[in-house]
């Protein structure tokens, strides 16, 4: 496979040589790649063939299964994978590349718990790499989403399970536009969607955790500028609750549904150990002062859902403008 990938705000030039590396990317990225582009510069991931492990015989130890010389770094069984890594930075690019290496709990790990392995995979080959750039950059990742409700962006924030994916997925059947499901970049006004399929709640498309279907996400923008923060809770009432939020309560919502989030859980570490590695990037991703910066420059609402889902977020963004 010789494609490009734009996520997380950045250019993703994938080289892979393994062919059931490709069906797991070309099934995550539903539709996603383009032609190859051999200028492309930005984020270059290469999966090998090869099954020796990289010499590091010289390197410096930076911490377990970890090694660095100069500005490149090596990680054995990268986030419990399977795949070794070697990154090297360049002034252009950031050059990932992995070999599939598994010790034996991996490789059964990968065939047991297959829908696991396959969400953890695509993470570390596709999400990864373009997050810690994006870092880099001063960016920082966000488990949050931004979709068009007519002329509003609402910046939709929670925790997972919160109903986020549901009231996007109404708004793209009613034409709207989203840039990811859950996951995004931003810099405090502009963010940029991670691909990744949408996640629903029936069984429909490839079955995954908590009893949700996989499907791809119809209408994708690569970014928006959000004109709202909705901090998003799960009510008891079979009504709806709309009330203003401080600017705190906007950033904690921001900041903790980042870190609950489970496709991050693994990110910070292996962004801590690149960063010692090449001595680029901040000791940790800017999550908090992002979130400031949209919850000071935007207005914020908080929105208890009902019990049961059914109302739109037209609907109720209908009622934030009655309380602005």
């Amino acid at each position: 496979m010789l494609a490009i990938l734009e996520t997380g705000g950045e250019r993703v030039r994938i080289n892979s040589s393994i062919s059931w590396v490709d069906d797991l990317i070309t099934e995550a990225t539903a539709g996603d790649l383009v032609p190859d582009d051999p200028a492309a510069t930005g984020v270059v991931v290469n999966v090998e063939s090869r099954k020796g492990a990289f010499d590091t015989s010289s390197w410096e130890p930076l911490t377990r299964g970890a090694w660095r010389f100069r500005d490149e770094v090596v990680v054995e069984d990268v986030c419990s994978t399977g795949f070794d890594l070697h990154v090297r930075c360049t002034p252009d690019d950031v050059e990932f590349t992995f070999r599939w290496r598994p010790q034996l709990s991996a490789r059964a790990a990968a065939q047991l718990l297959r829908t696991r392995f396959t969400l953890l995979a695509r993470e570390v080959l596709l999400q990864y790499p373009a997050l810690w750039r994006a870092s880099i950059r001063g960016r920082a990742p966000l488990h949050a989403s931004v979709c068009t409700v007519g002329e509003m962006r609402p910046l939709l924030s929670g925790p997972g399970g919160v109903g986020k994916s549901t009231l996007t997925a109404k708004e793209l059947e009613r034409g709207g536009r989203a840039i990811s499901d859950n996951l995004c970049v931003s810099d405090g006004v502009t963010a940029w969607g991670v691909v990744e399929p949408m996640r629903v709640d029936r069984r429909v498309g490839r079955a995954v955790t908590y009893g949700r279907g996989e499907i791809p996400l119809p209408g994708r923008v690569t970014a928006l500028a959000p004109s709202v923060l909705v901090v998003l809770r799960r009510g008891h009432d079979q009504v709806a609750h709309v009330r203003s939020c401080g600017t705190a309560a906007a950033v904690r919502s921001l900041v903790t549904g980042t870190y609950m989030a489970g496709e991050l859980r693994r990110f910070w570490g292996l962004a801590a150990t690149l960063t010692a590695g090449t001595g680029l990037g901040p000791a940790h991703p800017e999550v908090e002062p992002i979130a400031r910066l949209l919850a000071t420059h935007l207005p914020s609402v908080e929105i208890s859902l009902p019990r049961q889902p059914g109302v739109g977020l037209a609907e109720l963004l209908t009622l934030t403008e009655a309380i602005a």
